[in-house]
This record gives structure tokens, sequence and C-alpha cells, in this order.
């Protein structure tokens, strides 16, 4: 990790092999890990490295979750999420909505997202 720049990290979280570090800047996080737990494609190979996180915006972000090999970016005050890692085991979750969401739980691969108000849940991963 001694190439990633911890100033201004107000949080950092982590999965089996990976950590993503929740900057106090706006919209800014570092990851850093093994390849096929930051949701890196194209290349097999599963050597440590430091990457940019997904291509979204983190502004707003008032919590992160992780599975065993993904991660979820939750905006409460919005109702948005963003996942990324392992596309089998949480990494994917287009078409869940978070609207509401109070709570996420996750296992070794799969995740669910819980409105506490309404008594409603919905899961994704294996």
């Amino acid at each position: 990790c001694s190439d990633v720049d911890f100033s201004n990290v107000t949080h950092i979280y982590s999965n089996s092999r990976a950590f993503v570090a929740l900057k106090k800047d706006l919209g800014r996080v570092d990851c850093w890990g093994f390849r096929g737990y930051l949701g890196s494609f194209g290349d097999p190979d599963r050597s440590y490295y430091r990457q940019d996180c997904p291509d979204v915006h983190f502004s707003g972000v008032t919590d992160i979750y992780s599975s065993e090999s993904a991660f979820v970016a939750l905006n409460k005050d919005l109702g948005q999420a963003v996942c990324w890692g392992d596309q089998y085991f949480g990494g994917n979750c287009l078409g869940v909505n978070f609207s509401g969401v109070t709570d996420i739980f996750s296992t070794q691969g799969a995740s669910i997202a819980f409105n506490k108000d309404l008594g409603q849940a919905v899961c994704w991963g294996h």
C-alpha cells in the first residue's frame, strides 16, 4: 500500500483481498488489492496492484459495504449505490432499487439491501 495516498482519508474498507479508502475530498476514493476483488477485467492475473475505483462520482457516499470479493458504495440520501468487484459475487447490482435502503448486509458472495421503514429487502450475488 506504499503507493496509496492516505491524506484526507476518512475511512478504509476491506474485503478478503482488497481495500477502498474513502477520502474527505468530495467524490474521491482509492482502491488497491487483488485484481479480481476490485473488478478488473481482461487480465486474469490476480496480482496486487492499485487501480482507480469505478468511473463514478462518490460524492455523498454514506457507507461502503463488502462481500468477500466485491464492494457496494451507498448514498442513502439519494437512494443510489454502485457495486464493483467480482461480478458473480455482489459486484453487479444493476437493477437493484436502493431507494430508502437503511442497511446492507453481505455474506461471502451475496448482499442484501434492507429498507427497515418498509420492511422490504432485495438480494443480489450468489
